[in-house]
């Protein structure tokens, strides 16, 4: 597999500079880096990436045995190392790219020079001797909150992961309000980039063209990184399958879209398209796909490497 797009590889700044090599921490990609990424540009080679399951990196090289433990995502680092031939390279790790950098180091050190580690942790979890990490309690307290209420923890926690009071957009980079209104369509269909995939009623409401004065129900939701929001007409979820010409349904797309990788707008259409096609004759009224979503990662703006 090609390193390089596996891991979303950028190298930037002055190609005759000493390496920085930076490493996000996990929930984050390379854009994290943006905003001091001119300055770090101006003297030294920086090389970014992505860890397999965040940003751009490949989704297709997720391998659960070996990313359950730190050593695979260290490996990863080494491997980006490789590819480059980088050496002497000073390696800066976010939160618990701190000790993957510690694991890489300790594997080849003859390719590091320096290791700066920005908030560390040794570990993660509390144990007899040692405290500086989460109980068992609440690490379970945090799962029940991600999946009971996902929006709401992340809604909370943007602002104090960012932790700059005086600046609060940067807690509203991590996310998009939409406000919708129905003219009586089908509810819209969210792709969350969990994987997860849910309606936002809008019921209610009224028939456009049909009264002089009608009435919209009107619903708001937040979009985060990697999230997409379709709207359909009922064309598609009223299609005939099977022998039996049964309604396709809203459990089935609902289904559908859990079932695809949170690829962005674009990949979900292009999806649909496909199961569209596959109707055949069952496809008996106008159907019509409108999505659009909060990229995974911004587009990173790079400084012009020099020589």
């Amino acid at each position: 597999m090609d390193i390089r797009s596996r891991n979303n590889v950028t190298v930037t700044g002055r190609m005759d500079g000493r390496v920085l090599l930076l490493a996000h921490g996990f929930g984050c990609d390379q854009n994290m880096w943006r905003l001091v990424l001119p300055a770090l540009a101006a003297e030294y080679r920086v090389v970014l990436f992505d860890y397999v399951g965040s940003g751009r990196a490949d989704a297709s090289a997720w391998d659960e045995r070996r990313y359950s433990s730190l050593e695979g995502y260290a490996r990863d680092v080494l491997e980006v190392c490789e590819e480059l031939d980088l050496r002497d390279v000073t390696f800066v790790g976010h939160s618990v790219s701190a000790m993957v950098g510690v694991l890489a180091a300790a594997k080849a050190p003859q390719r590091f020079s320096h290791l700066v580690m920005v908030a560390p942790s040794p570990c993660y979890i509390d144990d007899d001797g040692y405290r500086g990490g989460f109980s068992a309690d609440d690490i379970d307290e945090l799962l029940e909150s991600l999946e009971s209420n996902y929006l709401g923890w992340s809604a909370a926690m943007a602002p104090v992961i960012m932790g700059n009071a005086d600046r609060p957009e940067l807690g509203e980079e991590l996310k998009v309000e939409v406000n919708l209104a129905s003219g009586g369509h089908p509810s819209t269909l969210i792709q969350r980039a969990d994987g997860s995939a849910h309606y936002l009623p809008t019921p209610g409401g009224m028939l456009i063209g049909v009264l002089p004065k009608v009435q919209f129900t009107a619903a708001r939701t937040q979009l985060y990184p990697g999230d997409t929001l379709l709207v359909y007409t009922d064309g598609l979820t009223e299609a005939r399958t099977g022998p039996e010409r049964e309604l396709y349904g809203d459990d089935a797309l609902r289904t559908f879209a859990a079932g695809r990788p949170p690829a962005g707008p674009q990949a979900l259409v292009s999806a649909l398209r496909g199961l569209i096609n596959g109707f055949g004759a069952g496809l008996d009224d106008d159907t019509a796909l409108l999505a659009f979503g909060m990229p995974a990662s911004p587009p990173l703006p790079l400084p012009r490497a020099k020589n």
